[in-house]
């Protein structure tokens, strides 16, 4: 957990400490209070651009000097830090223990996962915001996940270019870069289907009326030689100017079960308690797999579910860890009891 937050020029937020308790954090306040922008900016605290998936420029307080740090102290009083300076805006700083670090080594001390209104469509959208989605759960039960998925995506765009570009491309070079790309895109094959396979069992077993039950099942490339399929490919795919075969081609495929259909076709109401089902059911598996509970970011996740399942979701997320919740009310929060830590925002 998060046992001291620090926000400096990030968003709306000049300079904002927080001390959040090891349970239920609610944040309240009117719209563009920045309330999100909190979720936002300890979801930097994982590898990847946030829950908004913005520039870093964008995260910058807009009347500010340029530039902003978020910096926020972990229950065994590690230090960690992030941002970006003013005179290189789109440059990200990371520190641990105040020793510069990587993005990705960030998933070796949290892991961080959230659910944002912008998600209820996660199920009709394309198929590469379900793999983003993927690749963050897989990411809590594979740290290294983000550092196979950045060099086989660097090796990708490499070998687009050698095809793309007017010059012959040098044979060696790119049967060098597929054989890259097939060795990263294995150990990510086999971490997104792991993670599949333990969560859909999870799913099963923990099926109730309050959340419907969710099959999960992956589609879109079977794994082969792929350095070999790369090869044979290669006249498509700089034809295409993009690979066609390969992981990155991977699609989640979720069906409501209790009705036997695709969760594309299901009510917008069913898709956000699929939704909730799955993170739920995730964070559990996370805590049990790795002995290490999530950080969870819900934002509005109260505001349109009625009294007896928002009472159920409280129940399913006590004991879990770190919970961060944003809400127009506390209200909303009320079934919690005395059990959080309120901070209303002016």
């Amino acid at each position: 957990m998060l046992a001291r937050l620090v926000l400096t020029d990030f968003r709306n937020h000049a300079a904002l400490t927080l001390a959040p308790g090891p349970g239920f954090v609610v944040l309240t306040g009117a719209n563009g209070a920045g309330k999100t922008n909190i979720l936002e900016a300890v979801s930097l605290f994982a590898p990847g651009r946030g829950l908004r998936r913005a520039s870093l420029g964008d995260m910058a307080r807009a009347d500010g000097p340029g530039g902003f740090g978020v910096a926020a102290a972990i229950a065994d009083e590690v230090e960690i830090a992030t941002g970006a300076l003013a005179s290189a805006p789109e440059r990200r700083i990371v520190r641990i223990q105040g020793a510069a670090a990587t993005a990705n080594t960030l998933a070796d001390w949290l892991t961080i996962l959230w659910l944002t209104p912008a998600m209820d469509r996660l199920f009709v959208e394309p198929a590469g915001e379900r793999r983003r989605f993927l690749d963050r759960l897989t990411l809590a039960l594979h740290p290294a996940h983000a550092h196979h998925a950045a060099r086989y995506e660097a090796a990708m765009r490499a070998r687009t270019r050698l095809l793309t570009d007017d010059a012959p491309a040098d044979p060696d070079w790119l049967a060098a870069l597929e054989t890259q790309m097939a060795e990263h895109g294995a150990a990510l094959a086999a971490a997104r289907d792991e993670t599949v396979t333990l969560l859909a069992a999870r799913l099963a077993d923990r099926a109730d009326a309050d959340f419907p039950s969710a099959g999960l099942a992956l589609e879109g490339w079977v794994e082969t030689d792929l350095a070999e399929a790369l090869r044979r490919n290669r006249a498509r795919d700089a034809a295409a100017g993009r690979a066609l075969v390969g992981p990155h081609r991977v699609d989640l495929v979720v069906t409501h079960l209790d009705k036997a259909r695709a969760a594309a076709l299901a009510s917008t109401g069913e898709q956000k308690a699929l939704l909730l089902g799955i993170v739920l059911a995730h964070a559990e598996l996370v805590a049990d797999r790795t002995g290490r509970r999530p950080i969870l970011l819900l934002d509005e996740v109260a505001a349109h579910l009625d009294p007896d399942r928002r009472a159920a979701l409280f129940d399913r997320l006590a004991g879990l860890g770190q919970v961060w919740m944003t809400g127009a009310e506390e209200a909303l929060f009320a079934a919690i009891g005395a059990e959080k830590v309120h901070i209303a925002l002016g």
